[in-house]
């Protein structure tokens, strides 16, 4: 499960992250495992990308209310339509997750809130906003540091996080990992050069999908 960023919608990481080239070239040189990747919309006020010119709704991305929506529906909606329509393995250990920037925090706490859900999760550049998380108006947000302390006891096979140097997202990334340090939660952290660009996300899911499934 591949989670665009603000901005982007279910097409992003196909055309700007070029995600089917970058698997292509490592399952052919034999460095990824043949894997199903989904991509979902995780705009809800769209029914799918705007290119399709279909209507959109009205909403309020202020509402603490809404901002459960997308982690909610992505575990109870999308997962387990994915596993009834597709040749899956419907186990933990047989899904990963991963986003960039405002997916990188939809990442952060589908996983958190789910925590016997995936087993490999990587946050690209993730957009973590502790002011939310301190103010803990929202159901998802609240009580983070016992969410990661339970993260931890399911002991996931990789927590792989990773943000450019000249990323304006690096203290917010740097203070989330002393978090984890704190609650027992094990993870990589990789720190590259430049700042919030695709081609830092295109570099580190080639550094991430070798790791899945093994």
């Amino acid at each position: 499960y591949l989670l665009h960023g603000a901005g982007g919608d279910e097409e992003a990481w196909s055309s700007m992250g070029r995600t089917a080239q970058i698997l292509d070239n490592l399952i052919q040189k034999g460095l990824a495992k043949p894997m199903i990747v989904v991509m979902p919309n995780g705009n809800p006020n769209q029914q799918a990308a705007q290119t399709f010119g279909l209507p959109t709704t009205e909403y309020d991305w202020r509402n603490p209310e809404n901002r459960n929506l997308y982690v909610k529906s992505l575990v109870e909606e999308i997962v387990p339509f994915i596993e009834k329509n597709y040749r899956t393995v419907a186990k933990k250990s047989h899904r990963a997750i991963a986003g960039l920037s405002m997916g990188g925090m939809h990442t952060l706490m589908i996983t958190a809130n789910y925590p016997d859900m995936f087993n490999y999760i990587g946050l690209y550049s993730s957009g973590v906003d502790f002011t939310l998380i301190e103010k803990g108006e929202v159901p998802a947000y609240a009580n983070f540091d016992g969410k990661l302390a339970k993260l931890a006891q399911t002991n996931p096979k990789l927590y792989w996080i990773a943000c450019g140097s000249a990323d304006g997202l690096m203290p917010a990334n740097k203070q989330l990992t002393e978090r984890m340090t704190k609650n027992g939660l094990k993870y990589t952290f990789h720190e590259s050069s430049r700042g919030h660009l695709w081609s830092n996300w295109r570099q580190y899911s080639l550094m991430f999908i070798p790791q899945l499934f093994k």
